[in-house]
């Protein structure tokens, strides 16, 4: 950014990533306006509540404030979000981000960041082979879900401003984010969650198929550095954590981690996600540099210290 003195405004910031960004960025002393539907995260941070598809109260947070960049993290997480209402899905993606985008080229932000998704490329690999070659983004991107799509919609909407109207935008496509304050459904927190409790996991598909996470601190720290970078090479870049494991071998990482974890899965591909290749990350480290620091293994201990911090604490709250 042109002006580190300047506030950034967070989108979305009672989210997973939405309040992770905030929190880095005010732990560097960057002042932040975090917006979000709801008056708190779930860690009790106040928010101003601002609901992106308003358009003029998303005018009003910003009146008399000097703005100098937005990281976009509002909107339906994931492909499992509101499949049954894709009108929903279309508003808060699609209009949400074409409004906070005119917010950036009225006020002549210096940068715009779009949390986009690795859903936006869609399909990439058969399930009986993933292609070996790496999915680089210059890839034809064909969505296979209306959260898919409207991820894709985002950055053609980023890249557009950029050319049409000098917004200095990019798009990060994150792969599955896993890690502290996920709400929405995640394959690790349940095998961690069941493990700790005593329970056994089932999950009826999974074993062979590949899935690229990254952890919520690893997802955040790309958003900020897209947003500090000093010139965008590219208008998009893709982000996991740079690993490529199938669920089956995360179960078997979680089962030896946590001894009393009881893990199985069925055969074949989550019902909700496509089926993909691993991802090339090279493009983002190279113009960016930024690279994943926190490995799957070590991100999974930690989840789980923390998750077990959290059920130690909710059970104190019900003695007291």
């Amino acid at each position: 950014m042109s002006d580190v003195e300047k506030a950034v405004l967070v989108t979305g910031g009672a989210g997973l990533i939405g309040n992770a960004v905030r929190t880095l960025l005010e732990t560097r002393g960057t002042e932040v306006i975090a917006v979000d539907r709801i008056g708190l995260t779930g860690d009790g941070k106040p928010l101003t509540v601002c609901d992106i598809t308003d358009v003029h109260r998303l005018h009003a947070v910003v009146a008399g404030r000097s703005i100098g960049g937005i990281i976009h993290c509002g909107a339906f997480s994931g492909p499992m979000v509101q499949r049954e209402n894709p009108s929903a899905m279309v508003q808060v993606n699609i209009v949400g981000t074409a409004n906070v985008l005119e917010l950036a080229r009225i006020h002549s932000v210096d940068r715009f960041v779009l949390c986009s998704s690795t859903s936006a490329f869609g399909n990439t690999a058969s399930e009986s082979g993933p292609a070996m070659e790496p999915v680089p983004e210059d890839v034809a991107l064909r969505p296979s879900s209306v959260y898919g799509a409207s991820k894709a919609a985002g950055e053609q909407l980023v890249s557009t401003y950029a050319q049409q109207y000098a917004v200095d935008g990019v798009s990060l496509r994150i792969s599955w984010v896993y890690g502290p304050r996920r709400t929405t459904d995640c394959a690790i927190r349940t095998m961690i969650e069941d493990a700790l409790a005593g329970r056994s996991t089932h999950i009826p598909y999974g074993r062979n198929f590949p899935r690229q996470y990254i952890h919520v601190d690893d997802a955040a720290r790309a958003l900020v550095t897209a947003l500090d970078a000093p010139r965008l090479p590219r208008r998009t870049y893709t982000v996991t954590g740079g690993t490529y494991f199938t669920l089956g071998e995360i179960g078997d990482m979680v089962a030896r981690l946590l001894p009393n974890a009881e893990i199985s899965l069925g055969l074949g591909s989550d019902p909700v996600d496509d089926v993909q290749g691993r991802f090339d990350i090279s493009a983002i480290e190279r113009d960016l540099g930024f690279s994943p620091a926190i490995g799957l293994e070590d991100g999974i201990r930690s989840y789980a210290k923390w998750l077990c911090a959290e059920e130690n604490g909710h059970l104190e709250g019900k003695s007291n």
